[in-house]
């Protein structure tokens, strides 16, 4: 693509083109998206009880997602609304309609409560054979809440924001010491919900600016004050649960989450973080790409990944040399093959995510073409706002 001068934009299109990251990306939350990502497969692996409290994925994912939602609702809300539905659903019908077929072939007859395998507003039902796969769906159940709900709660945020961001800690405490909820569907969304309120409210406070006005010293205060708590409530109430691991205990995740990922954000919002240099490594930031453009994929197909490993991995032992050289009793492996099955996963199922978001179907997000693209359609867009005017080549 090349930039037509006119008239009136001659003299803006003369100056230096954009610098690549001009597409809108965000490096530092790119990769805090990445890290939380690499986490979460991590500690399904593992299952290392304090991988939480090194990073809180979930109280993080939801942050951005935060942030990615109050800078949409800039357009009207109902539009807003409906593209992120778009962008959600049709890669968990097409991963649940695997998992479903999976289930229904191992005696599984499911009533009405399929409907949430449509539209996962409640926890999609299944048997015990597939709860491996199918329980880390209430991410995506919150997730479709939250952006049901974030046109309304951005508009009572904004009427207020350091109160209502400090009372979104409220419902959480509600549900633990005043209110037990229902053992249901219902009871789940709701602590969930408040569970990680704080953060989505989070992200909106970092879209508006909320957090660069803070004064440093009230939010490194208040922030470790929430980590404390948190860590305290959960080390003190090891006897409810059995360990001390955030996901089991919702009181101590949702401040642990608040007081972490506020620093994550604070520092962004104060310090200005970028990340900008990761691009001059290009590998890492392709990888970084493919990480956000596909997380929704890596999100939905990792559990599957860690299952398929197991058998696979038991085949090995029918090779002499794998079973000699190769440390197939190590979670290490494990941890290995099952990130090249979910890079299997990506290849063949992530376009779904292009077709989605209605873009072109990709192998490989991230690729020179792709980036030329991107760079041609900033141009674009700057030569607009500065008066000039795009023309095909």
């Amino acid at each position: 693509m090349q930039v037509v001068p006119t008239a009136v934009g001659r003299e803006a299109d003369t100056s230096p083109p954009p610098p690549p990251r001009s597409t809108g990306r965000d490096r530092y939350f790119d990769t805090l998206r990445a890290v939380a990502l690499v986490r979460v497969v991590t500690y399904h692996t593992f299952g290392w009880v304090w991988a939480g409290m090194v990073f809180p994925s979930m109280g993080v994912m939801f942050a951005l997602a935060g942030t990615l939602m109050a800078k949409s609702l800039e357009r009207p809300a109902l539009k807003v609304v409906r593209s992120r539905l778009r962008r959600l659903l049709p890669p968990f019908w097409f991963w649940g309609l695997f998992v479903v077929v999976a289930m229904l072939i191992h005696d599984w007859m499911p009533g009405w409560q399929i409907v949430y395998w449509v539209v996962p507003l409640g926890d999609p039902p299944g048997n015990a054979w597939g709860r491996q796969a199918w329980e880390i769906l209430w991410y995506l159940r919150t997730y479709l809440w939250f952006v049901l709900l974030s046109p309304l709660m951005l508009r009572v945020f904004r009427l207020a924001p350091v109160p209502v961001l400090l009372l979104s800690l409220a419902p959480i405490l509600v549900l633990h010491f005043l209110w037990e909820p229902p053992d249901n569907r219902v009871g789940s969304a709701l602590t969930d919900l408040a569970t990680f309120l704080f953060c989505w409210i989070l992200g909106f406070a970092h879209r508006d600016g909320v957090l660069q006005r803070l004064k440093p010293s009230a939010v490194v205060v208040l922030s470790l004050a929430a980590i404390g708590y948190g860590g305290w409530y959960a080390f003190t109430h090891q006897a409810e649960t059995g360990s001390y691991d955030l996901d089991d205990i919702a009181l101590a995740q949702a401040f642990w989450s608040a007081g972490y990922v506020t620093l994550l954000m604070y520092a962004k919002a104060h310090f200005k973080v970028d990340f900008a240099g990761l691009t001059r490594f290009r590998r890492l930031d392709r990888l970084v790409t493919i990480f956000n453009a596909r997380a929704v994929t890596i999100y939905l197909w990792h559990e599957i990944a860690l299952i398929l490993a197991v058998p696979l991995i038991d085949q090995f032992w029918n090779v002499p040399a794998f079973e000699n050289y190769l440390p197939l009793e190590s979670q290490w492996f494990m941890f290995g093959i099952g990130w090249i099955l979910i890079a299997v996963f990506v290849l063949l199922c992530g376009w779904v995510e292009d077709v989605a978001g209605k873009k072109k179907p990709t192998l490989l997000p991230g690729s020179r073409a792709a980036t030329q693209d991107a760079r041609a359609a900033a141009l674009d867009a700057r030569a607009a706002t500065q008066g000039g005017h795009a023309a095909a080549p």
